[in-house]
């Protein structure tokens, strides 16, 4: 793409500054060899890749050429490369350079700066974000002043992170090999300087640095090998594998918000089973759903509990792929179902006389409250989960008119699934989940006549409102 074309673009991008010092690329060896981590790349060249330039984003190619003409570096990189190469669409585009996030922010009008712990810079094209990152350094830079710009507790947790240094160190401040590819649009060639290309083509999961030191800075990264060997169907290297299990527990010194935002990438990118399992075998799911753990190590005699589980995410992994919507409010009452019916089961066993409706609403209240200590559920998804759970106590009343009824409440959809799976995963219903099938098709008339068959079937009658009698009728005399 000509820089010439890109400066036509209108209302996009700030004038140069001309306080802003031209700042000269670095010189990267090209060698035959692989990269060791000694700062050389390993240069491949676009006859090597072969990634189609028409594959590559527009508006993501327009932020580099104007970074590069301000004299800044820039290069596609990330996820990006990595699924170009392995043939999937790349879902964003995200882009390094040397400029500091103020220094990027000054080239573009329709930009703002995000973030503490890791500032970054996010241009917008309509609907579409580019994310702008400045290179990392290790925190012994001597860009760090005093902990200013980056910050790590005792344990080694990365608080802060905006130290700022090469293409070279910032290479090996990320987490795995795979993202650490770096496309140059002058040349089209990619600079890998952690044999990132080759462990894409033996389809490796491998962290950059010492494992252990790794998890500890970040442990979201134990989430986050799970999440890219279930998404790529790449096998965990063992180096990478091998602390996993004992360091799992770091996770809980992660903010809930952050891990709610994981929980959901690693059960919403359509390989939600896969994950599942991965989570499992390194000891990871009992971090982010304590009471689900609790509950299908209950029940493994029956394995309802996870029977129901695995369904639920089957059944999101195929929505996903057949591009229909999912929310996060029915992953989670499909998640915690189990937990909550233990707990309703115990308050009910305390208060005998107490409402089933009243003991799941206090059950919820427990289930819930205990969920968001580990992932985060905002109001707009916690409210849902509770009617979606409601519902499932209302759907099998179904006499009079409260079939009509339920059928019109704006959570039906979502308690009808969640009612289904729950046959689905061996739970033994009576059909209900049938005659709500056949209820929703049927026409007016087959829907009265599928009401009054509930009474001949043993399902109680509507009992006519007994009239109050007025104060001066004789018969009260």
């Amino acid at each position: 793409m000509p820089n010439r074309l890109i400066q036509k673009v209108t209302g996009l991008f700030r004038s140069k500054p001309t306080s802003s010092p031209v700042k000269e690329p670095i010189h990267i060896q090209n060698t035959e060899a692989q990269a060791d981590q000694d700062n050389t790349a390993r240069i491949i060249a676009e006859q090597t890749h072969q990634i189609p330039r028409k594959h590559l984003d527009d508006n993501a190619a327009k932020v580099v050429y104007r970074l590069l003409d301000a004299g800044y570096e820039g290069y596609l990189v990330g996820g990006c490369i990595r699924d170009i190469l392995i043939k999937k669409r790349p879902k964003d585009f995200d882009i390094a350079t040397n400029a500091h996030p103020e220094e990027a922010h000054e080239l573009f009008q329709r930009s703002r700066l995000i973030g503490r712990r890791f500032k970054l810079l996010h241009v917008r094209f309509g609907r579409e974000i580019i994310e702008v990152a400045t290179f990392r350094a290790g925190h012994d830079s001597e860009e760090n002043d005093d902990d200013v710009k980056g910050k790590q507790a005792e344990s080694g947790l990365i608080l802060r992170d905006n130290v700022y240094g090469t293409i070279e160190e910032d290479a090996l401040r990320r987490d795995f090999t795979i993202n650490a590819l770096y496309y140059c649009v002058k040349d089209h060639s990619i600079y890998d300087f952690t044999n990132g290309y080759e462990d894409i083509q033996k389809k490796v999961i491998r962290l950059i640095g010492n494992p252990d030191n790794r998890y500890k800075e970040d442990p979201v990264r134990m989430l986050r090998a799970i999440r890219f060997a279930a998404k790529l169907d790449f096998e965990i290297e063992q180096a990478t594998a091998a602390p996993i299990r004992q360091q799992a527990h770091l996770l809980q010194d992660i903010a809930p918000a952050r891990l709610f935002d994981e929980t959901l990438k690693l059960f919403q990118s359509g390989h939600a089973a896969t994950a599942y399992q991965l989570l499992k075998e390194y000891h990871l799911l009992e971090q982010l759903l304590p009471s689900a753990t609790k509950a299908i190590k209950k029940q493994s005699d029956d394995g309802l509990a996870e029977a129901l589980i695995l369904q639920g995410l089957k059944n999101t992994d195929r929505r996903i792929n057949q591009r229909k919507s999912v929310t996060p409010a029915f992953l989670f009452a499909t998640l915690l179902w189990h937990p909550l019916q233990t707990r309703m089961q115990e308050i009910l066993k305390q208060n005998s006389k107490m409402p089933q409706l009243v003991a799941l609403h206090a059950a919820a209240n427990d289930i819930i409250a205990q969920q968001v200590k580990r992932t985060a559920i905002p109001r707009r998804f916690s409210t849902p989960i509770r009617e979606i759970w409601e519902l499932q106590l209302r759907l099998p009343k179904r006499f009079g008119n409260r079939a009509e009824q339920l059928l019109e409440h704006p959570r039906f959809r979502a308690a009808y699934d969640l009612l289904l799976l729950r046959e689905q995963s061996g739970e033994s219903l009576n059909n209900l989940g049938q005659w709500w099938t056949q209820y929703q098709s049927a026409s007016t008339q087959e829907r009265e006549q599928m009401v009054s068959e509930l009474a001949s079937d043993g399902q109680p009658s509507r009992k006519p409102r007994r009239r109050r009698r007025a104060k001066n009728d004789p018969r009260n005399a």
